[in-house]
């Protein structure tokens, strides 16, 4: 696919607000998510071929790795795939679960290495690492408390901050942790509780917009508020009504998507334009990834949704 002409970054449409410090530092792209992509293989998930050209041909030039084994997990062949469409990347991603101790390490470094390794051959910068689900995803079973111990949140700050010093210092990343729902890191109490404990030299957060919403948080608060550990920013909005039902329900997250709690901007919650102003006021470099949540998709639903959510960031001025 050959992508559409872009808008120059001056036209009137996305023009800052009065006073307000320009967008550009914020670096806008996408990623499998996006495109329904939850797994490395799947057969109800888009090759990472059409993946790659319909992402172009919609308007972004940054993506995410995604599942690690989705994309081309050798780096010069993921080099050529994505610089040929124009595209860039951002980070990779990781699954960890280090509230469970100095025992998972060696595991856990294990696949955060392959992860990293990879995501730094091809230019990123970042490893956005979401913690462990305290319920499957897939299929809602409940695999252990839904609350921390204060020693299991010992371990989990502790050796997240050691996994942060250690991807800086072999690989030249910083890791974002991503709150999430069905998680120990999700809305504001655990948040704050996670910040407040890491060293911010080493552990920075992505903040997701809709995940941070799905668990009641706010998220131009928590910019305002902890600002200085905004490493990173996943665009993403829940519908409300949507959500109320999962909530009073207790629908475990991957069914919750299933029936569309996330919905294509600007149709649901936060509304996007005042985190992307409160981002601004930051001034520093971030990138704003979109991912909407959608396992499992029809395979022609991602690509419309994704030029019709390009158009209106660039309708916000970026």
């Amino acid at each position: 696919m050959t992508r559409p002409p872009q808008p120059p970054p001056s036209s009137p449409s996305a023009a800052p607000l009065p006073g307000s410090p320009p967008l550009s530092r914020i670096r806008v792209g996408s990623a499998p998510d996006s495109w329904g992509v939850w797994f490395p293989d799947d057969a109800r998930q888009v090759p990472w071929q059409r993946f790659l050209d319909e992402v172009a041909a919609a308007g972004y030039e940054w993506i995410e790795l995604g599942p690690y084994g989705y994309l081309p997990t050798d780096p010069d062949r993921l080099a050529e795939e994505t610089g040929r469409r124009g595209l860039r990347v951002s980070a990779g991603t990781v699954f960890t679960g280090l509230h469970h101790g100095p025992e998972v390490w060696e595991r856990t470094w294990a696949q955060v290495a392959d992860n990293a390794a990879l995501a730094r051959a091809v230019g990123a910068e970042h490893l956005v690492v979401i913690p462990a689900f305290w319920r499957d995803d897939r299929t809602g079973e409940v695999l252990e408390d839904r609350e921390l111990t204060p020693a299991q949140w010992r371990d989990l700050t502790r050796l997240t901050e050691r996994l942060g010093r250690e991807v800086r210092d072999r690989f030249g990343l910083r890791i974002v942790v991503h709150p999430h729902a069905d998680t120990h890191i999700d809305g504001e109490e655990n948040v704050a509780r996670f910040l407040d404990a890491t060293d911010p030299d080493l552990v920075a957060l992505c903040l997701d917009t809709g995940h941070y919403a799905y668990c009641g948080g706010d998220s131009v608060q928590l910019i305002e508020t902890y600002g200085e550990r905004i490493g990173y920013l996943h665009l993403k909005q829940v519908d409300p009504r949507v959500l109320a039902e999962v909530v009073a329900r207790g629908t475990p997250f991957g069914p919750a998507v299933a029936r569309g709690v996330m919905c294509e901007p600007p149709s649901g919650a936060p509304a996007l334009e005042p985190v992307l102003a409160a981002a601004r006021r930051l001034e520093v470099d971030l990138f704003a990834i979109v991912e909407q949540d959608m396992y499992p998709c029809p395979p022609d639903r991602p690509y419309p949704i994704a030029e019709r959510t390009r158009r209106f960031l660039r309708s916000c001025g970026v």
